[in-house]
């Protein structure tokens, strides 16, 4: 009798250790398959360049024929195409032409939206029986011919982020959490390092403006973390599954680092307009590919918005740390087991 006493309390306890990873699953599974399965247009901005009868009645035959899969407008020239395409305004612009059509796209924007325009319009010169002519006016750097290279530095700094906060709240539960937050930096600071060192000298995926990324990375990294510190006072051992639908479940997929909002449904079109991810994603990318325009300060600010949200959260949980001061501590041994579940999962 014992023994089974024993034995289904040892079971309770595993039990309720696996619900988080099986969480895990169904989140990851609903997110991404949510975010990735069927992409397709939703109203992709593309130019059809003229002002003569042909070219709007072009324009004009594509917006119906796309129905809300296109947003299609005419520019009066080249170079007017070009400047909406370097402000990321427009995801394609056609250049019609009876024997050497030229399609323009950015793909340092994004290369799968890049990709999807440039199918459109294939159709379009192939109706005529001309080959099409397609120009980037926005290549990537040689070490990320994808353009997907700056989505994996996200992923290095995510899971180096949210993993910390996993370490220091079991490691460090003892510590004041002015200290916490200190390490929490400190430890940012480190991740970013890494981060850059990794995508820039070693790989090539950033090529210049390293100074810039750096600071972009150690923003992102410290924005997760001081958020991290702050929800563990409240979330204990549930903390990573909850920076893991914030900052993997969520992030990742609206990020636009795979795919654009442009090629998503509305909610993550809709969460990219703000999460962080986003910010990092696209920031670097006007950056790099766009000389720092294209909405580049807006997405700095969304970044500086996270941390200082993880700030509010760090004093509102040391508030609420002084306020349970009396309550006895968990002995540490148990508060490590408990803290330490699977940290990374993407």
């Amino acid at each position: 009798m014992i023994f089974l006493q024993t034995s289904a309390a040892q079971l309770r306890h595993v039990a309720a250790h696996l619900l988080t990873p099986l969480l895990m699953c169904l989140g990851m599974g609903l997110a991404y398959l949510g975010a990735f399965h069927q992409p397709e247009p939703h109203h992709l901005p593309v130019a059809v360049v003229g002002a003569g009868p042909q070219e709007m009645v072009l324009a004009q035959a594509l917006q119906d024929k796309a129905g809300g899969g296109l947003e299609v407008l005419t520019l009066p020239d080249r170079d007017a195409a070009v400047s909406q395409l370097r402000e990321r305004d427009l995801a394609g612009a056609y250049l019609p032409d009876a024997h050497h059509p030229e399609l323009l796209v950015a793909k340092g924007s994004s290369d799968t939206t890049a990709m999807a325009v440039e199918l459109v319009f294939k159709q379009v010169a192939g109706q005529q029986g001309v080959p099409l002519t397609v120009t980037d006016i926005a290549p990537t750097a040689p070490g990320d011919p994808t353009g997907q290279g700056i989505f994996f530095l996200l992923v290095a700094l995510s899971v180096g982020s949210y993993g910390s906060v996993a370490a220091i709240g079991a490691a460090g539960a003892g510590l004041s959490m002015r200290m916490r937050a200190l390490i929490g930096v400190v430890t940012s600071l480190a991740v970013s390092l890494i981060g850059l060192a990794v995508a820039g000298p070693v790989f090539g995926v950033v090529d210049h403006d390293y100074a810039a990324i750096w600071g972009m990375s150690w923003l992102y990294s410290a924005g997760i973390v001081l958020v991290g510190i702050g929800l563990h006072t409240f979330l204990k051992r549930w903390t990573t599954l909850v920076l893991m639908v914030m900052f993997v479940m969520l992030n990742f997929t609206s990020s636009g680092g795979i795919y654009r909002p442009e090629l998503q449904n509305g909610f993550f079109g809709a969460l990219h307009s703000f999460w962080n991810g986003a910010g990092f994603v696209e920031g670097a990318r006007s950056l790099l590919y766009f000389d720092g325009g294209a909405g580049f300060g807006g997405r700095i600010a969304s970044l500086a918005l996270w941390l200082v949200a993880g700030v509010v959260l760090l004093v509102v949980a040391a508030r609420y740390e002084r306020g349970q001061a009396p309550v006895a501590a968990e002995p540490a041994p148990r508060a490590a087991e408990e803290e330490m579940e699977e940290a990374v999962g993407v």
